[in-house]
């Protein structure tokens, strides 16, 4: 009837399997937490998210975890006797902040709530991170995290606006393993600009003897808001058939490394119109990942440009709260934010 083959019901099968076995404990008592850190060391190519220079915004910094700590607090009182099963703090790129910033926001956090199964911070950016801010994630608690390269080509970095090295992905991964971090996610991204198969293949022979406890694999998305669009005649991307085999070279690799699909979603204006995939060892797999996905458990999210969703379990009914995006409208009018909550807590 959809004309879907065998290899992709396969494929919605086996993620539904495994979401299924995250999905059926949902209870209207459990919810989640999600914080938004909207600053970068640059602007990526393809990137569209909520984001601010640092260099440029540095100044505001401080006001801005000043107001997240407001809206926090807020949404602890609320929900007090609520059982927060994970915690996701993103952005941006919540590593750029220095390590007084970044050890305050993880005490801002975790002095007022605690996850009962999964802690996720977005190490993001390798050009980030240092012992001392990999330590104080695992001092505070944090159970996963994220280190993404996109790539492990070192021509294509420049070109999407990453100012790392292939080498420094490496040595961050290995210094985040020194330190104990045990459950480390790598995102990958397919059909960046000048890319072939033979390039995926060589970022994922590479990233192979790291064993990674998950991968999230993401097909190029031409964003609306991104520079890639602006300029998108400057550059030379996959076509649809070279696309697939990429897709399934990943997928071997997965499965080569232990790896299982576990979630999968798909953007506007991806080329191929293909789909993000998340891979993870059994006993790995990220439930937040699954939980924004699905769209069946309340996620509170704070900070500049988050979305709330707070799911009505009775009626099977979504409501979104949004801040606004701007780092200095949010930090003016953290009071109406707060409100913009209050008005949906009737959710109990």
């Amino acid at each position: 009837s959809y004309y879907i083959s065998p290899e992709k019901s396969t494929l919605c099968v086996d993620v539904a399997h495994r979401e299924h076995a995250i999905l059926q404990h949902n209870h209207k008592k459990k919810v989640a937490l999600y914080v938004g850190i909207p600053f970068c060391p640059t602007k990526c190519l393809y990137c569209s998210f909520t984001s601010y220079s640092l260099e440029q915004h540095k100044h505001f910094v401080g006001l801005y975890l000043d107001a997240l700590a407001k809206e926090l607090e807020a949404v602890a009182q609320h929900i007090e006797g609520y059982e927060i099963e994970s915690i996701y703090i993103g952005g941006g790129t919540p590593t750029s902040l220095n390590e007084a910033q970044l050890e305050r926001l993880l005490i801002d956090v975790t002095s007022r709530f605690h996850a009962t199964k999964e802690f996720t911070v977005e190490a993001g950016r390798p050009d980030t991170l240092n012992h001392e801010k990999l330590s104080l994630l695992k001092q505070y608690g944090a159970t996963r995290i994220s280190i993404n390269p996109q790539t492990l080509n070192e021509k294509t970095l420049p070109i999407i606006g990453r100012d790392h090295t292939v080498q420094q992905f490496f040595d961050t991964f290995e210094a985040a393993r020194a330190v104990g971090h045990q459950n480390i996610n790598v995102d990958l991204i397919l059909g960046l600009p000048g890319e072939t198969k033979q390039d995926v293949a060589h970022t994922l022979e590479r990233l192979r003897p790291l064993a990674p406890e998950s991968i999230t694999v993401h097909t190029l998305a031409i964003k609306r808001a991104s520079q890639l669009k602006q300029e998108l005649d400057q550059f030379s991307l996959l076509g649809a058939a070279e696309m697939e085999e990429a897709i399934e070279l990943t997928k071997q690799y997965a499965a080569a490394l232990g790896l299982y699909p576990y979630y999968m979603y798909r953007q506007k204006n991806m080329l191929g119109n293909f789909e993000n995939v998340g891979y993870a060892k059994e006993g790995f797999e990220s439930v937040y990942n699954v939980q924004i996905m699905e769209e069946t458990q309340t996620i509170f999210a704070v900070g500049a440009g988050a979305t709330s969703k707070i799911f009505y379990a009775d009626e099977n009914r979504l409501e979104r709260i949004f801040n606004v995006k701007d780092v200095r409208g949010y930090i003016d009018r953290i009071d109406e934010m707060i409100e913009r909550k209050k008005g949906e807590l009737q959710w109990t």
